[in-house]
């Protein structure tokens, strides 16, 4: 069973990387490969989950052990895959996921990629008491990042702003998750207005937005 892998980026795409592991290339499907932290060439380590099926064998990868156990967790819930659950993290933190399955905030839930009113519910029914017990209970998710967790207001909530129309602007929230990931303001003004002209109303999902920001972010 593979825990982790160090070794330096060589390649970075919409939704894998490869690392160089002593001359051996080993793809990784990530949540987030454009954030800043993953910089080319340079050393990095990530926490891996293995994946096997019929087809293919595949690795799944995260900065954090948070983020890794938050991921095994979710696949064990009925409907979530691991492409859903990778999902689930590129649109917010493990912290502020946790926080809206304890406190049943279905809004929240719904408003991550490929998750639908039933899907949230089961997340609630099925991680609700396990999630809690692992947080109490010194679990990969210390009580020290839940507290940080609530004193910043749990970071990165994917609820689209409302305009001055009352209308939601998905695109705002897309700006808001490229400001949590590091990218500077200017920098995220400049990746949406790069897409907008790209994109249809029935594509313009935060999530969608977000990874062609992401992608005109990296080609810049």
């Amino acid at each position: 069973m593979i825990d982790f892998l160090r070794g330096r980026l060589a390649v970075k795409e919409i939704d894998y990387v490869v690392l160089d592991v002593n001359g051996v290339g080993y793809r990784v499907w990530c949540p987030n490969p454009h954030e800043p932290k993953f910089r080319d060439g340079e050393e990095l380590t990530l926490f891996v989950h293995y994946h096997v099926r019929e087809d293919a064998h595949l690795l799944f990868g995260f900065p954090t052990r948070e983020e890794q156990y938050l991921f095994r967790r979710l696949i064990e819930v009925s409907g979530i895959g691991p492409k859903v659950a990778l999902g689930i993290l590129g649109g917010a933190r493990p912290e502020a996921v946790i926080s809206a399955i304890r406190s049943d905030n279905l809004n929240f839930l719904c408003k991550l990629p490929g998750i639908g009113k039933k899907t949230a519910q089961r997340l609630i029914l099925d991680l609700k008491d396990k999630l809690g017990a692992a947080l109490e209970g010194g679990g990969a998710l210390s009580s020290a990042s839940w507290a940080s967790s609530i004193d910043i207001g749990l970071g990165l909530d994917l609820v689209p702003a409302e305009s001055s129309t009352g209308v939601s602007s998905e695109w705002q929230a897309a700006k808001e998750v490229l400001l949590a990931l590091g990218y500077s303001e200017a920098e995220a003004d400049r990746a949406i207005q790069s897409v907008r002209g790209k994109l249809s109303e029935t594509d313009s999902s935060v999530d969608i937005i977000v990874r062609h920001a992401l992608q005109a972010l990296y080609k810049q």
